[in-house]
């Protein structure tokens, strides 16, 4: 849904243009069959709930839908992951838009990289970013370009745009979640993308954290809820708060401290001054944070597409629209 509620707000930008939306797709034959013959992919962003989320939602705002891009052929398609790009779309130009927070780079994704193997094979998004396959890629921080160009992506294609959806975060402030001073524990999907994790430790270590104090825990849209419900109840103090849905920003603004493991929204208790904790390192986190420009990021990428449009009617190469004029969006926001 992030990357839907992204491509989205860019095309509100663009509504002088005829712009279609597609659920992430592959059009390899193997993939596609693992897709409908078997339940693997169901916790995947090929399939399950994020499809039927996704096309739920574009329905719902009279998007258009062309799901594997099948009805039309394309000018421009934006893409917030080149893990997996189809090879017909890539006739067209591209442009790359940073969803969030990438995975951790470790040894799995060395090896990938060093073998050339395709950056999917990871397996998750610690190399999004970083094929180097699109035309401009637009990144959320200087820190990000840093990262994304030091492991692949030439430098002269990238942007500091800032990320739609994480570009205004003191804006949650403005809430009526109806809780305040909690420490709030933000969970990962982990054992459902087939990784490994120690729930319980985990949990043991928030109620260590808390001290006491009143524990929320918002769980990722992609877990079995159950199961996660019956650990905490199992591992937390009773009268432990827990949520499937909601809004995680403005539970993260009401917080006191926040925990996580793997997610995005530990920039937005970064941005909203509380204390965090994470898997990763927080000085690193600090480096990489995305650009608040108080919310101009999808104006800024919507500059572009209009860019890659004309240099396409004036028939220019690539190089000839990169970006001068933009590594300063933030100025011009």
């Amino acid at each position: 849904m992030n990357q839907t509620w992204q491509m989205h707000e860019i095309s509100k930008h663009l509504s002088d243009y005829d712009c279609w939306f597609s659920q992430f797709f592959t059009d390899s034959p193997f993939l596609n069959w693992m897709i409908k013959h078997t339940p693997l992919a169901k916790n995947t962003i090929f399939s399950g709930q994020f499809k039927e989320n996704s096309e739920r939602y574009l329905l719902s705002k009279g998007l258009q839908i062309d799901y594997q891009a099948k009805k039309n052929k394309y000018d421009l398609v934006v893409y917030c992951s080149d893990l997996h790009i189809p090879k017909r779309l890539r006739e067209s130009k591209l442009i790359w838009v940073q969803e969030g927070m990438t995975d951790k780079y470790n040894l799995l994704s060395k090896i990938v990289k060093a073998l050339k193997l395709p950056v999917g094979s990871t397996g998750n998004t610690s190399l999004n970013g970083t094929s180097n396959i699109c035309d401009i890629y637009c990144a959320g921080s200087e820190g990000y370009k840093e990262q994304f160009s030091k492991l692949g992506t030439d430098p002269d294609k990238i942007v500091v745009t800032g990320i739609p959806n994480y570009d205004n975060i003191w804006q949650f402030f403005n809430n009526d979640f109806p809780y305040k001073d909690y420490v709030m524990v933000a969970t990962t999907d982990m054992r459902e993308t087939f990784r490994y994790e120690n729930r319980p430790a985990f949990i043991k270590k928030a109620v260590k954290i808390a001290d006491g104090r009143k524990l929320l825990f918002k769980l990722h849209p992609n877990e079995k809820f159950e199961r996660a419900e019956a650990e905490i109840r199992k591992h937390a103090p009773a009268g432990t708060l827990i949520y499937r849905t909601g809004n995680t920003n403005h539970m993260i603004a009401n917080c006191s401290e926040l925990i996580t493991q793997y997610s995005t929204v530990v920039y937005v208790g970064l941005a909203l001054g509380k204390k965090v904790h994470s898997y990763f390192d927080l000085e690193q986190l600090k480096r990489l944070a995305p650009l608040q420009n108080g919310g101009a990021s999808a104006i800024n990428i919507a500059n572009i597409c209009r860019d890659v449009f004309e240099s396409q009617t004036k028939e220019k190469q690539p190089q000839e629209y990169y970006l001068q004029d933009y590594f300063d969006l933030e100025q011009h926001a």
